[in-house]
């Protein structure tokens, strides 16, 4: 193949995203996947969305990167803009979270389309196929050394090399290390691909990378069950922002209401990071069993965390607590105590610690509903830095030509905060491939 336009490391949402809107332009492009499948984590998704502004955006995310979050907000439309051009259904928006809006949309047919486009204009993708080194020229990254999946090696010469390979989630060495100790046995909620190579890759380029710790997106999940990917959605405990969470000392040590995917992350810091979920009738019924965001399904997450054999029981009463299985670890006293002292507090107007701040309704309806979680690991959250562009940064903090970034891969955006990783993947695949497509001096 010819010098491309664009080289992509990785078929995701990203990936696949700036490939096809660069093909679909008349540029030639090359995908390459070290997985046998194309879509990454993007096919258990369902939802393009993000912050509905970006004043809301800073202030649920305020430490991330004011640019990036700026290129997000803006760009959002024009992604759609785009799901739609291919000619995959988006649905009326609607709000998700308290802060968010988007569009349920099926990403498993945009992931198809992509790769329709890709090859209708002559582009190529290599599966089960590895990266093994950047090519670099002059202090420019001009494509990747690849080997394929029957061991040839190849070089791929490209005026742009995009890194969108999904994050280090898969990695349980590098989970431990830029995470938390505690993260390196977590549950895994996404493709098992997304190693780290896109981190190796760019730090060989000498690419900035952190911020260190940022967190991750994950949600929280029944502990000791086996996750499989048709279960990565109903098996997601979106419902405790309206429970209480304690952990192995029987404190609360989170802001439940913040945010599934917040107290996940907190969870990770707690020791042997599970904890217990408690709901009362009243919670039990409006989000347990209730859809999560309109036009999804209500499915029973008590039950379904029962029948997989996970930690769950029913108590009649606060003191039924005083009960609990030894065996279990967890100082029902204590935890009953907690939820008074909870109850009082609410219904007293005192100051809650930790805080309490979206829904400070009393759990004081029995029965208790109660089941042992831990967190769970979508995509992480530390990675390399790029500018609006999607360009990766040096240390100096300046782009590296012809090395750009998107998807999971990429760092600042977030920290330990989320509105969105779909979403984020497509406005900058998109950025990706309008810089790919942008004339450039050639390399000397």
């Amino acid at each position: 193949m010819s010098q491309l336009d664009l080289l992509v490391i990785g078929a995701g949402m990203a990936g696949l995203t700036a490939a096809a809107r660069v093909a679909e332009a008349g540029g030639r492009v090359a995908v390459v996947e070290r997985g046998p499948d194309i879509g990454g984590s993007a096919i258990y998704a369902g939802f393009a969305w993000t912050a509905a502004n970006l004043e809301l955006l800073r202030e649920i995310n305020p430490s991330g990167d004011e640019a990036l979050a700026g290129a997000l907000i803006d760009g959002f439309p024009d992604g759609i803009a785009w799901i739609r051009w291919l000619g995959v259904a988006c649905k009326p928006a609607v709000t998700v979270l308290r802060y968010g809006r988007g569009h349920q949309f099926d990403t498993g047919h945009y992931i198809s389309r992509c790769a329709e486009v890709i090859r209708d204009h002559g582009g190529e993708l290599l599966l089960s196929a590895e990266t093994t080194a950047l090519i670099r020229r002059g202090g420019a990254v001009t494509g990747a050394r690849i080997e394929d999946a029957a061991g040839d090696v190849r070089d791929l010469h490209a005026t742009s090399t995009l890194l969108a390979t999904g994050g280090f989630q898969a990695d349980p060495a590098m989970r431990a290390e830029l995470i938390h100790p505690n993260a390196r046995d977590i549950p895994l909620r996404s493709n098992p691909h997304s190693r780290g190579d896109g981190w190796r890759l760019a730090a060989s380029a000498g690419a900035r990378l952190g911020p260190a710790h940022a967190g991750f997106y994950g949600h929280l999940v029944p502990a000791g069950v086996s996750l499989a990917p048709e279960q990565f959605v109903e098996l997601a405990l979106y419902c405790s922002e309206h429970t209480l969470l304690f952990n192995l000392t029987g404190e609360r040590f989170v802001d439940e209401t913040i945010g599934d995917h917040v107290s996940t992350i907190a969870l990770v810091d707690q020791p042997e990071a599970r904890a217990l979920m408690v709901a009362d009738s009243v919670a039990y019924e409006q989000w347990m069993r209730g859809s999560y965001v309109e036009g999804t399904s209500a499915l029973d997450k008590f039950d379904l965390a029962k029948r997989r054999g996970a930690r769950c029981a029913v108590a009649g009463d606060i003191e039924e607590f005083g009960y609990m299985p030894p065996e279990w670890g967890y100082p029902g006293e204590e935890i009953a105590a907690g939820i008074r002292r909870y109850n009082d507090g609410v219904t007293g107007g005192l100051t809650l610690i930790p805080t309490r701040d979206f829904d400070r309704r009393p759990l004081d309806r029995p029965p208790y509903y109660i089941v042992e979680v831990a967190p769970a690991i979508t995509y992480t959250m530390t990675g390399i830095l790029i500018d609006a562009q999607s360009r990766v940064l040096d240390a100096d903090g300046r782009p590296i030509p012809g090395l750009l970034c998107a998807g999971s891969d990429a760092g600042g955006l977030y920290v330990r905060a989320y509105a969105g990783g779909i979403a984020a993947a497509l406005v900058f695949g998109l950025a990706a491939a309008r810089t790919a497509l942008a004339p450039r001096p050639r390399i000397a």
